[in-house]
């Protein structure tokens, strides 16, 4: 799996997780950190079952050792490698953005889903379309036909057996709307936004 395509998942999840429980916009932030405290705690508890054990018992004593540094005020800062690193940091500029311009996008999202009012559309498709919205008319530098079989591909994993056809039937009433070319982007890649 691909670092973008990574980050677009754990974006979508992100936005689910908000949706559902919706906070400050202010907090969103800390909402991140959390959820990427949890992720790696599903991660541990994936890997405790492979055959990395005696690496796993080495990086937990490792973080025991940290969290007994943390009780005194001493800060040890959590390693993550740099494709991960990577990752987090692309997921944070699509949620930051998303979160940012949620009502533009659903007012948008809600003119192209005709007869579809926002809270009738299921929670994954509706912030899968979020996510995608935001990448189609704020970032320049991702091709249009990227960020839709993105979606696509989120909806068809992680929703109903309809959603792909859905979310591509919305993305593709954006698509014919936006002035720039699907296959290429119109400006070089800048980090963050």
């Amino acid at each position: 799996m691909g670092i973008r395509h990574e980050a677009r998942e754990k974006a979508v999840q992100f936005l689910v997780q908000w949706d559902l429980n919706p906070g400050e916009l202010e907090d969103w932030k800390d909402d991140l950190d959390d959820f990427w405290d949890f992720m790696d705690r599903l991660k541990w508890e994936e890997l405790r079952g492979k055959k990395y054990k005696g690496k796993i018992f080495q990086d937990l004593e490792e973080e025991e050792k940290r969290k007994e540094a943390e009780k005194v005020g001493i800060v040890v800062e959590k390693r993550i490698s740099p494709k991960a690193k990577e990752m987090r940091e692309f997921a944070r500029d699509l949620i930051q953005g998303t979160l940012e311009n949620l009502a533009a996008l659903d007012t948008k999202i809600q003119s192209l889903a005709k007869n579809w009012d926002m809270k009738r559309i299921a929670t994954v498709d509706r912030n899968v379309l979020r996510l995608a919205f935001y990448e189609l008319l704020h970032r320049n530098d991702i091709p249009p036909i990227v960020s839709i079989n993105e979606a696509i591909d989120i909806a068809k994993e992680y929703s109903t057996d309809d959603s792909g056809k859905f979310v591509n039937g919305i993305l593709d009433r954006l698509k014919k709307e936006l002035l720039r070319p699907a296959r290429i982007p119109t400006q070089p890649e800048t980090p963050g936004l």
